[in-house]
């Protein structure tokens, strides 16, 4: 624990999908390294889900940033939102760490999987690096951060 440190200094924006009216169909980050950090946080938001919506989300695990030999990661996916369920305006998170992926065989790239089923829903969601291995998490964010105060 670093209680003297920033959370912008222990967290790191890798990839996300910006906040939105999802259509139906899937969302995808982009691939991210997960070599950078100690642990991987994926972050689900929903606004308001249309009659029968449904949102699902889950971790895929690849070789390289080109998504090759893509698969799920086992145990990495939320149970699935709905409208019917109280599944508007809540968020879901899924903890990864780095040994949770197949590093036997070489899978060491990760992006999240949003998935919106019937109706459209309203959603956004980050994947966030946790504790950066060498230098302060701020180097590592994606290219979108605006700003850190």
């Amino acid at each position: 624990m670093f209680p003297n440190a920033k959370g912008s200094e222990q967290l790191s924006i890798l990839a996300a999908l910006d906040p939105g009216n999802q259509a139906t169909g899937a969302a995808n980050t982009g691939w991210v390294p997960l070599n950078t950090h100690h642990g991987l946080l994926a972050l689900v938001q929903t606004g308001a889900l249309a009659t029968g919506s449904t949102v699902d989300a889950k971790l895929q695990q690849a070789l390289d940033t080109s998504g090759s030999g893509a698969k799920d990661v086992s145990g990495k996916a939320i149970t699935q939102l709905s409208q019917a369920n109280n599944g508007a305006n809540c968020q879901a998170l899924i903890n990864l760490r780095p040994e949770e992926l197949d590093v036997n065989n070489g899978f060491a790239y990760v992006r999240l999987v949003v998935t919106v089923a019937t109706a459209a829903a309203n959603t956004s969601a980050q994947l966030l690096g946790i504790n950066p291995r060498l230098a302060s998490a701020e180097t590592a964010n994606q290219a979108a951060v605006a700003q850190i105060v």
